[in-house]
């Protein structure tokens, strides 16, 4: 019928029981009074896969301006002119209607709704103030709101030039300090700047600018100096990091003022004071008792869950030393070392040649993987390792990555039918066609299909399994950032978390991610290996999920690689056997079961307070139907 589908969701959002969408539809106060603001207070939401909820808030409420995108932002500033002038002389009617209403405050003019009961969702970014008081005069018109953000852009391009500069360096302000500097620097008023927001949202509904993409820069602008005026009394929540080079290219200069948030509680504080039921669930919540803490709520109800099985399906075990007994670790001082670089060569190349399924290996970082993989060029490991696997190397870039996998994939199921590529090749009849893939004549949409005409294979095999997963080093964040350095020292003056503890704890709950990944389903089953002299001791894999912890026994602790591949050898041949079918039905539950754990709800009911939240660690295997 010709309706936008966006509206239209939108719309049903109103009708729906249940509704599924991304963690920005409730955090970012930006998205969530256009989509979420509407539910009722009865609602209970859930965050599932929520080990990273605490990043997700402090995202939510950071900005970053660079160079390129000032430069784009003053762009955007130029068409908005532009825009103006062309409006009063053909539509000054719409300029002046936008004006009255904004004498009226935000909500009044209908940029902001007015809650539906008393404690709806409040919003970071737009102060008590900003929602009822009318806009300030010198931002009402439009063009005089035009050269109010150039001359906030103009300052903030002055102050990448001198971070840049000669002069210049890493240097971190407090958000007083830096509106300070802007407000003497601009001769604009601090109060005008809690606007800039919601005036440029306004501004572009009434110019009905279509393609918002090109003003992304410029909303960012409005964005961090909204922040940046809302946030700059009392304590510091906010810190501004200034540095001379944020690119991740060596070499590269690119100047950034990050307006980093340190409080993850701040976004997600709306939610439990509005919502009367929340839970926050997954697989690696560990430590569980943490996230309260970053967050700042007290749980009613905290329980942490093993996993229910009929076999010993997961064998976690820990690597601390090569064949020769030489310690392996990704600790900076270490992994420079030829030997440990050796080792760890060594130590893929025996465990694939062991394990008849896919392996996937995880690495500390890009940086480290690379460097990795270049000397094992060079020792001949890599050549070593394509007798037994073919290989996949992941690159930074989302597409490329896509694409070799897809081929990857497809090669796999080649190799599975005629044993070698090359005896595909040799076959003229479908020589040219190889060709053709090998050499990115096809794209990955007709990749599949290719492989599978050549070859008649059901689209059902086309799969990559994998039983084995190892995670080279511990995933520690980057000790040196300023931004981590900032957050590390307001968790511990404000809510005493130790920098150590949660760096333990940001590293493993990382590490859990990576390793879950070879578990799927109650008849599935995988190799976790740890390969870090590190994970032995307690303080690092005591922070380990307990379904993970319930299968890591003193035996599989301390290993060098040979006993390893004695315990993986064992695994998969106990792995190998028939499935028995009695014991699996005992750790699943019956459609009469779930009913029965479900009653019909009672004439009585009681409220678990205004919020209430519920944390809870489960594995995605738990509870399957």
């Amino acid at each position: 019928r010709g309706w936008c589908p966006y509206y239209l969701t939108r719309q049903a959002i109103n009708h729906a029981n249940i509704l599924v969408f991304n963690y920005q539809y409730m955090l970012d106060p930006k998205v969530a009074k256009m989509v979420s603001k509407e539910l009722e207070a009865e609602s209970i939401i859930v965050f599932d896969e929520a080990h990273n909820i605490d990043s997700v808030c402090i995202e939510a409420l950071s900005v970053t301006i660079n160079e390129r995108g000032l430069e784009q932002a003053t762009r955007s500033l130029g068409r908005l002119s532009s825009e103006v002038t062309r409006i009063k002389a053909s539509d000054s009617q719409r300029l002046q209607t936008e004006y009255q209403n904004l004498v009226n405050g935000l909500i009044d003019q209908g940029l902001l709704d007015q809650p539906t009961n008393d404690i709806g969702l409040a919003s970071n970014v737009l102060s008590p103030d900003v929602l009822n008081e009318a806009v300030p005069g010198n931002i009402r018109r439009a063009e005089h709101f035009v050269a109010f953000l150039k001359k906030i852009v103009q300052h903030l391009k002055s102050r990448l030039r001198t971070i840049a500069g000669p002069n210049g360096g890493v240097t971190a302000e407090t958000p007083l300090a830096f509106l300070h500097r802007m407000t003497n620097g601009t001769s604009l008023e601090a109060k005008p700047l809690k606007f800039a927001y919601s005036r440029l949202s306004s501004l572009l509904r009434t110019l009905q600018v279509s393609n918002l993409d090109e003003f992304n820069s410029l909303t960012d602008v409005a964005d961090f100096v909204t922040l940046l005026a809302s946030y700059s009394e009392g304590i510091a929540k906010f810190a501004i990091i200034m540095e001379p080079n944020g690119s991740s290219i060596p070499g590269a200069v690119d100047p950034v003022i990050q307006l980093a948030c340190l409080d993850s509680s701040l976004a997600i504080a709306p939610l439990f004071k509005r919502f009367g039921s929340v839970i926050i669930t997954s697989g690696t919540l560990s430590p569980i008792d943490l996230y309260p803490k970053l967050l700042q709520f007290e749980p009613c109800v905290s329980e942490s869950f093993s996993m229910s099985t009929f076999r010993p399906c997961i064998r976690p075990l820990v690597i601390t030393r090569g064949s020769d007994q030489l310690a392996v670790s990704t600790k900076f001082e270490d992994r420079g070392d030829m030997g440990v670089v050796r080792n760890y060569g060594a130590m893929l190349v025996e465990l694939c040649s062991a394990i008849p399924d896919g392996v996937v290996a995880f690495f500390t970082s890009y940086s480290y993987m690379e460097s990795l993989i270049s000397e094992w060029d060079a020792m001949g490991i890599l050549r070593e390792l394509t007798k037994s696997k073919l290989v996949f190397i992941e690159t930074k870039d989302v597409v490329e990555t896509t694409l070799a996998l897809d081929i990857t994939v497809a090669l796999v199921i080649v190799d599975e039918e005629l044993s070698s590529c090359r005896l595909l090749a040799e076959r003229s009849a479908k020589a040219s066609t190889l060709t053709d893939i090998m050499d990115g004549t096809y794209s990955s949409v007709h990749l599949y299909e290719c492989i599978v005409s050549l070859l008649e294979i059901p689209y059902s095999r086309i799969s990559f399994a994998f039983s084995a997963v190892i995670m080279f080093g511990v995933p520690f964040q980057y000790t040196l950032s300023h931004v981590l350095r900032a957050r590390l020292e307001y968790l511990q003056t404000h809510y005493q978390i130790r920098e150590q503890d949660f760096l333990n704890f940001d590293a493993l709950r990382q590490a859990s991610q990576c390793v879950g990944r070879v578990i799927r389903s109650k008849t599935d089953y995988g190799l976790m290996i740890f390969a870090d002299s590190r994970y032995n001791r307690y303080d690092k894999r005591s922070k380990l999920p307990k379904w993970i912890l319930q299968f890591l026994g003193e035996a599989y602790l301390n290993l060098s690689t040979d006993m390893a591949l004695q315990h993986t050898r064992q695994f998969l041949r106990l792995m190998g056997q028939p499935i028995d079918q009695v014991a699996l039905q005992s750790v699943l539950l019956t459609l009469d079961e779930v009913n029965a754990m479900n009653p019909a709800p009672a004439q009585t009911t009681t409220s678990a307070g205004q919020g209430g939240a519920m944390i809870t660690e489960t594995s995605s295997t738990t509870a399957t139907l």
